[in-house]
């Protein structure tokens, strides 16, 4: 996406071997995944996000984008994944529902960044980006957390205008309103 040539896999054959050999042995474990536990399949997505957000933000910094270009493409390499997942899945992707997904990769991005504008170690920055997104969307896992919502509804007239006959119905207003999530208890 910006511009870089070669792509990296076409001149380093080493992540096309482990790609084969992560869906060898997929294919070997598909018949075993049923036995892993609902909260375990979760748990390593939040790992792939915060590390992809990272990779994609210091190599953005490494073609000497500004920090907000930088910003950007780590939330988009850490996200894309997750929705080619998603797709491949035949589900909705996360990022377009709203739990908090892309939300923890821009919060990780903007703590590498800044912290290498404070000429912070980069072992210091990588550790505490992948700490915040790691926190964050492990966070809204484990506690159901979510952004608010919002979408056009239609509101019902409230009450019938004295000075309008009878027969005159009154029209329903469409608004942006706040659509609020309903809580379960586990």
């Amino acid at each position: 996406m910006l511009g870089v040539r070669p792509v990296f896999w076409v001149t380093d054959s080493t992540y096309l071997w482990v790609i084969l050999a992560t869906v060898g042995v997929s294919l070997v474990g598909f018949h075993y995944i049923h036995r892993l536990s609902r909260g375990f399949y979760p748990s390593p997505m939040p790992f792939g996000l915060a590390l992809f957000t990272v990779i994609g933000t210091h190599k953005a910094l490494l073609l000497g984008t500004s920090g907000v270009v930088a910003v950007l493409m780590g939330m988009m390499t850490g996200v894309a994944g997750g929705m080619i997942r998603d797709v491949l899945a035949q589900r909705v992707p996360m990022v377009l529902r709203e739990e908090i997904y892309a939300t923890a990769a821009m919060a990780g991005g903007i703590v590498y960044v800044a912290l290498q504008a404070l000429d912070a170690p980069l072992t210091f920055a990588i550790a505490a980006s992948l700490s915040v997104t790691l926190g964050l969307r492990l966070a809204a896992i484990h506690w159901h957390l979510a952004l608010p919502v919002f979408a056009w509804v239609t509101v019902p007239p409230k009450y019938q205008d004295a000075n309008a006959p009878l027969s005159t119905p009154q029209k329903a207003k469409e608004r942006v309103r706040m659509i609020r999530r309903e809580r379960t208890r586990r």
